[in-house]
């Protein structure tokens, strides 16, 4: 019986190695990698990108206080509610009332058609949202309305008023809200 033993623990080893190398355990639950590109739900990815695109289209809109649609001009909130309401993302309200919908994630997780919000004072109230368009190798590109410009795209990073006022980033994309209403 100890010869069986002797056999028995060796195999029993090699397997059970075998079993664990092949687990889920020893591999990443998904890729950390930000942007468009993460290997998240197809649809999800689809969707991110059409947000970012139909997003584009609105380069050079005016800026207008409250402004919710093109033909008017868009404020802050005004703009990334009509963009992420087209794809059946339902958010709405000013840019700190958006602060609380969706889930809360960290700056450097946030990838396109997830929101940041901008305070001007460390304890002072949200005054501006944005939409990330990418977030790749410490170079995060936003497009948003300012009132200086109106809709425009820029690095937060190169952003001498920006880069210092982002607090805080939220997932609105991934709660799968828009499933219904985006997919053929």
């Amino acid at each position: 019986m100890s010869v069986f033993r002797r056999i028995k623990f060796p195999f029993l080893f090699f397997v059970s190695i075998v079993i664990l190398s092949s687990c889920q355990y020893f591999r990443p639950l998904a890729d950390t990698e930000p942007g468009v590109g993460s290997k998240k739900a197809p649809a999800e990815n689809r969707i991110r990108k059409e947000v970012v695109d139909y997003a584009y289209k609105f380069i050079g809109t005016k800026y207008r206080y409250g402004g919710k649609s093109r033909s008017s001009g868009f404020d802050c909130s005004g703009f990334v509610c009509h963009v992420l309401n087209e794809y059946g993302v339902g958010i709405s309200g000013a840019s700190y009332m958006l602060e609380n919908q969706g889930e809360k994630i960290g700056l450097e997780q946030a990838q396109a058609g997830d929101l940041l919000f901008f305070r001007k004072s460390r304890g002072g109230r949200v005054f501006h949202v944005s939409l990330v368009v990418s977030n790749e190798n410490g170079r995060t590109e936003i497009i948003h309305a300012t009132s200086g410009r109106g809709v425009v795209v820029e690095v937060l990073q190169e952003s001498s008023y920006w880069s210092h006022k982002v607090v805080s980033a939220r997932d609105v994309i991934s709660s799968g809200t828009w499933h219904a209403k985006a997919l053929p």
